[in-house]
């Protein structure tokens, strides 16, 4: 039997390798098995970062198809779709090779292959090179989620894709069609706009990004809209057909039918957990719809088995939800006084453009819960900073307790809120209230101050509006 470790963490996704440099620093002798050729998981790979860089070169060359506004003269620009890309890639290289060097310089070994529980702390590694068990007192699933594919919808590479394919197209398509109005849409649906292709996105349920906040929702859709980009809300996808020159998709809303063409469609419907074939049923974990249920601290009903990311039951599938829960159970099982996770403190963010940013309880929700609600809205038009960047599209909405003033939810949108957002994120964890807002001195002039206005404005004393 080989030597026990103290810990070791299937997936190198951002819970993963957190989990594991926080392990080492804290003393555990930790292990890494990684399935795939490289480190990072999806996020790094073919998730946030890739789709980050592509967006922040869409932002550049529109700044650049708009810089007569701002009294410069360049010419219309053309995109290098090539030297995009590979601009992408670079990063995600770079990046790669730093989660590689923070791996050696804390001692952490990196096993490949693919891991599969086995039952009372044992870990089987199968790979081309041959097979290997590993013991640990500990083990961490961290083996992250991917695309969600309705039957006959599966990608091909070339008519239909899902985040990973699209990322290796070799041109701009003339035109794209998104099923799925979620986070992933609207995200590279506002890349590809913006580089001039054709975007019409497909949402089976009745607004754009469904899980944010309705206000929000409807100013998103306004924006891209104006952007040029088409919607269809409460529209069920009936048939997919691929031809040589392009993808047919039929569908209907209520009783009325139609069929959209376009060279390639996007399949954005949602995440499935990465939980089969991985030895679940070897254990007394407790799974379901395929997602792993846990406590606060990441534990699952197996001993010494926790689970992170993605797989985990009533988790938000965000990459710094994945590292928060990596480092908080990495706390509980080396007997830290780290606190138990909270998922109304996780902050979300979409990078489209205009960005949208939340934290905490939705109007809808907070009233749900009973909450005597007072909101505080104040719009960019209004914000100086944003006058400065041409960027005046968007508000910041804060949902408070009207009996305390304490903030239960903040909403977003507009230029940088993804940025903006650590702040509400830090009020909500220390239960700041309305005046705590009121009376921080913020920076003049930041888009930061659409923040104290809006604080201002749930008591009606808002100073710029």
């Amino acid at each position: 039997m080989a030597e026990e470790l103290d810990l070791v963490i299937l997936g190198s996704g951002p819970g993963g390798y957190v989990a594991a440099v926080r392990a080492a620093q804290w003393g555990l002798r930790t292990v890494i098995v990684e399935k795939e050729n490289w480190l990072g998981g999806t996020c790094l790979n073919v998730g946030c970062i890739p789709t980050k860089a592509l967006l922040f070169n869409a932002e550049v060359y529109d700044f650049v198809r708009h810089a007569k506004e701002f009294g410069i003269e360049c010419g219309e620009p053309t995109a290098n779709w090539e030297a995009v890309r590979a601009r992408q890639q670079k990063i995600v290289l770079k990046h790669n090779k730093g989660v590689e060097y923070l791996l050696k310089k804390h001692k952490i070994e990196t096993v490949r292959g693919y891991g599969r529980l086995l039952g009372k702390g044992r870990i089987g590694v199968e790979s081309a090179s041959g097979n290997r068990e590993l013991l640990a007192r500990n083990i961490i699933l961290a083996t992250g989620s991917e695309a969600r594919i309705p039957p006959g919808m599966e990608p091909d590479g070339e008519r239909v894709l899902t985040n990973r394919e699209i990322l290796e197209t070799k041109s701009i398509p003339k035109s794209l069609i998104i099923i799925g109005a979620g986070a992933v849409g609207v995200e590279f649906g506002s890349v590809y706009r913006r580089f001039g292709t054709e975007v019409t996105i497909i949402e089976m349920l009745p607004r754009i990004l469904p899980l944010a906040d309705e206000e929000v929702s409807k100013e998103l859709e306004r924006a891209l809209k104006k952007q040029g980009m088409q919607f269809l809300t409460g529209a069920k996808v009936e048939k997919l057909n691929r031809h040589k020159d392009g993808v047919e998709v039929e569908i209907s809303q209520g009783e009325k039918k139609q069929t959209l063409r376009a060279e390639q469609v996007l399949v954005a419907v949602g995440r499935k957990p990465n939980t089969e074939n991985v030895g679940l049923e070897k254990t007394k974990a407790e799974v379901e719809r395929g997602f792993v249920k846990t406590d606060g601290y990441m534990a699952t009903a197996e001993p010494g088995l926790y689970a992170i990311g993605d797989i985990v039951a009533g988790a938000p599938q965000l990459a710094h939800a994945a590292s928060m829960e990596g480092i908080v159970a990495v706390g509980r099982m080396c007997e830290r006084p780290v606190p138990p996770m909270n998922f109304r403190q996780i902050p979300d963010a979409v990078y489209c453009d205009p960005q949208v940013a939340s934290v905490g309880l939705s109007e809808a929700k907070a009233r749900e819960l009973g909450h005597d609600v007072k909101i505080g809205r104040f719009p960019f038009k209004a914000n100086s900073k944003a006058s400065v960047l041409g960027a005046e599209e968007g508000f910041v909405k804060l949902v408070c307790d009207k009996k305390y003033g304490e903030i239960l939810g903040a909403h977003m949108i507009g230029s940088g809120v993804t940025e903006l957002i650590g702040e509400m994120t830090m009020a909500i964890r220390m239960e700041a209230t309305l005046e705590d807002l009121q009376y921080t001195v913020h920076a003049h002039p930041t888009l930061s101050e659409a923040i104290l206005d809006a604080a201002g404005a749930a008591d009606g004393i808002a100073i710029n509006i």
